[in-house]
């Protein structure tokens, strides 16, 4: 049995983290629990004088970053220090409002989004509908819910407070009324919906209340033909699903496998390994197939097919809520299993995704992370943005002691090397070690008699390790260095660092560098750092600005094979002497300059580099938050917007959607789009301010089963129909075009992304 040491006995002092956790409590303690807590007496019809905060917690999703706060705070008082009573306090007050709001509701719901007609209820009721506008009818009810729940699980569980599980009981009861009715057609249209992790928060609620109604309800969100797709493993299995509506699903099988591990009087008679194999297909597949080298994942926030990531990388990559969900799962599967495969993936993913998601200025996050070079990190504003990687990103700064101890019977075992202090019942123990700049981790025993130790041998050490006990040095390879010490033994380890690469497998030249454990990429200053707004409120990097991608050398192989050769060390700088030489330095410290981790290896001269053609704008149709922000406006009448199976939307018979869409007004525009062959005999219309550019009753003869369009829309359309548009106070010029069937009937399914280009 392998547990993670909780978080109140270890105690981080590495002088990075120590601040980084020090912003992120600064900014919990800022926020005003009135404020958050403004919707909530709202919907309950409570008065107060407070009015919510701005950004997402304004709209129907308005609510789910409660959850993350209550989760941040639990895990902050577990580690803080002087902050500690401020904590609890800041707890206690939210979790007594949403008692409050669940007394006055009397349902058992609390709810903290914008109204919405038709009553407190009325999101969820839509769902159920098949109505899901996110700005008027639905946007993601359950999603906001499991926050909600885990926040509640969390102050409980982490921050003893008694009321948080009172709540959270009754708002399981008022889930399991209502999804416990579903029949199967029902349940199959709320599970096309993004609901989180419903299906884990509802198992971890059982495990407190033993109610058999909980674990019930929880199996109703188990998405059993999902677990199948993963467990056949057959290609392209997650093209196209969306990343973090899909991570947690498989938080909620392994939390499944737990409990029905552990309680065999739960659930159905079912295989409980089932689930404990879809949680390790699915990591497996994730890591393998769909992982840059920060450990992040995604472009556009959905995976795109198997091991195609070059051809992905753009200024909306690596959504950080995704590398949070799969370091929970990547924990839990180590608990489990035991294998060191898990905590590879912790290591790289907490130092290269998240040490690189904050501002270490402001304590602001990230909501993507670009993997194509030429562009910078964005972060949050802390009072109108609220997006779910703000949430996350609460929590990701609240926890960093997580994951650095285990405890296996009377052993210690040390998965990351991080500088802290540990403090069991039994032993205490000291970690100094500051990776990769210093190759030597020291280790103290401050009080046991004797204490097994099992330092874990890191995937990227560069040769054998060493461990020296009072002198005498024993030479460490496999998994982990294993012993026995005892309080004044002198103990140190020296893991050796070097430079290497990793290339991308769709693009074996191009690679990106490390040193140690530690990603490496390229500054490349701070030159015109202008920010543009895609979805709703999300805020990426406008312009890519790119001297080369490209690095010339006699010899490219022997850069792949041996990149140490071919860099210098200046400090904590790392020169690359190609034909240009390019001057690398730790990448999450990187956070106010633009930057490139991938450079193509080539062999010989310079040639002349194409510069890449760059959509003028892009849409994606079905899924909400890109099509209802500010610039795209979608208006439609009688369509459907689907995310469960990629992504895409149609108008039903007498219905439409439209988009407004950025353009050159001073050229022929390109319009490219996806459709399915699978549409074969079907219709779609499309017109440019009411001017027919297309219109066809689709016959698609190839092999594939989704396939591009492209359409050229004249510049004297543009000219005609064109206009300016205020977004976010600048000026756009847009054209709309808008979608339908022809005479009437149902359209064509309209897929992935709409994208313009000039021509």
């Amino acid at each position: 049995m392998i547990t993670p040491v909780p978080l109140s006995d270890v105690r981080v002092s590495d002088a990075y983290a120590v601040r980084a956790h020090a912003l992120e409590v600064s900014y919990l303690l800022s926020l005003d629990t009135g404020r958050l807590l403004a919707g909530f007496y709202e919907n309950a019809g409570i008065s107060t004088p407070y009015a919510r905060y701005g950004g997402w917690e304004s709209l129907l999703i308005g609510g789910h970053t409660l959850g993350h706060y209550l989760s941040a705070c639990a895990h902050s008082f577990a580690t803080a220090g002087e902050e500690r009573e401020a904590l609890s306090s800041r707890i206690q007050t939210v979790v007594h409002g949403l008692a409050v709001c669940q007394r006055a509701v009397g349902s058992g719901l609390v709810w903290g989004a914008s109204p919405v007609q038709g009553g407190v209820e009325a999101q969820f009721d839509n769902v159920e509908r098949g109505k899901t506008n996110i700005e008027r009818e639905a946007w993601v009810p359950w999603y906001t819910l499991h926050k909600l729940l885990a926040g509640l699980l969390d102050a409980y569980a982490l921050a003893g407070n008694d009321e948080a599980l009172s709540v959270a009981d009754g708002l399981g009861d008022w889930v399991a009324a209502r999804v416990l009715r579903w029949d199967k057609r029902l349940q199959n249209k709320v599970l096309s919906v993004e609901y989180g992790g419903m299906n884990e928060a509802m198992y971890r609620l059982y495990s407190h209340t033993k109610k058999q109604a909980h674990a019930r309800a929880a199996h109703m969100f188990d998405e059993e033909k999902l677990f199948d797709d993963v467990l056949s493993e057959r290609r392209d299995v997650l093209k196209d699903k969306h990343a973090n509506t899909t991570i947690p699903k498989i938080l909620g099988a392994l939390a499944r496998y737990r409990v029905l591990h552990e309680t065999a009087s739960v659930g159905e008679n079912d295989n409980i390994y089932r689930y404990l194999n879809v949680a390790k297909t699915f990591f497996r597949m994730v890591v393998e197939r769909h992982t840059y080298a920060t450990g992040g994942n995604s472009e556009w926030e959905h995976f795109g097919a198997d091991f195609v990531l070059d051809a992905e990388r753009t200024n909306c990559n690596c959504e950080t809520c995704n590398v949070y969900n799969m370091m929970k799962l990547a924990r839990g599967l180590f608990a489990e299993t035991g294998e060191r495969q898990y905590l590879d993936y912790y290591d790289n993913a907490f130092t290269n995704a998240i040490l690189s998601s904050q501002n270490p200025e402001t304590g602001m996050t990230t909501y993507f992370q670009p993997m194509a070079g030429g562009f910078f990190k964005v972060y949050s504003r802390p009072y109108d943005n609220f997006w779910c990687c703000t949430g996350s990103g609460m929590e990701n700064f609240s926890k960093l002691g997580d994951g650095i101890w285990y405890e296996s019977g009377d052993r210690l075992l040390l998965a990351r090397y991080l500088s802290c202090r540990l403090k069991t019942e039994h032993a205490e123990v000291a970690l100094t070690c500051a990776f990769p700049f210093d190759d030597t981790a020291k280790i103290s025993i401050i009080h046991g008699e004797r204490v097994r130790l099992s330092l874990l041998l890191p995937c990227w050490r560069a040769g054998d390790a060493v461990l020296t006990i009072n002198g005498a040095e024993h030479i460490c390879g496999g998994d982990y260095a294993e012993f026995e010490a005892g309080a004044g033994d002198e103990i140190s380890l020296r893991i050796p660092v070097t430079v290497t690469a990793q290339p991308l497998p769709d693009a074996p030249d191009t690679v990106a560098f490390r040193y140690g454990g530690a990603l490496l990429s390229c500054g490349l200053g701070d030159e015109d750092m202008q920010e543009t707004e895609t979805g709703v409120g999300v805020t990426i990097p406008k312009r890519r600005i790119l001297p080369t991608e490209s690095v010339y050398f006699d010899d490219a192989e022997a850069v792949l094979r041996s990149p140490e050769k071919f860099f210098t060390r200046e400090g904590e700088t790392f020169v690359l002497h190609g034909d240009v030489d390019l001057r690398f330095g730790v990448h999450y410290k990187k956070y106010k300059e633009r930057y490139a981790i991938y450079y193509r290896i080539r062999q010989g001269a310079r040639q002349e580099e194409k510069e890449e053609r760059a959509p003028l704008d892009a849409v994606q149709p079905g899924y909400g938050q890109y099509e209802t922000d500010a610039l795209h406006s979608l208006d439609e009448k009688n369509s459907v917007g689907v995310t469960s199976d990629g992504t895409y939307r149609y108008a039903r018979a007498g219905g439409y959607f439209a988009y407004d869409l950025r353009v050159a007004a001073d050229a022929d525009n390109l319009l490219e789009f996806s459709l399915r062959r699978a549409d074969n005999g079907k219709t779609l219309k499309i017109t440019a301010g009411g001017e027919e550019i297309f219109a066809e009753r689709l016959l698609y003869t190839m092999g594939e089963e989704e396939y591009v369009r492209t359409v050229t829309i004249p510049a004297q359309t543009v000219a005609r129909h064109a206009w300016k548009k205020q977004v976010d106070g600048r000026e756009e010029t847009v054209l709309t075009l808008r979608f339908s069937g022809f005479s009437g009937r149902a359209s064509a399914k309209v897929c992935e992304f709409l994208r313009i280009y000039r021509s």
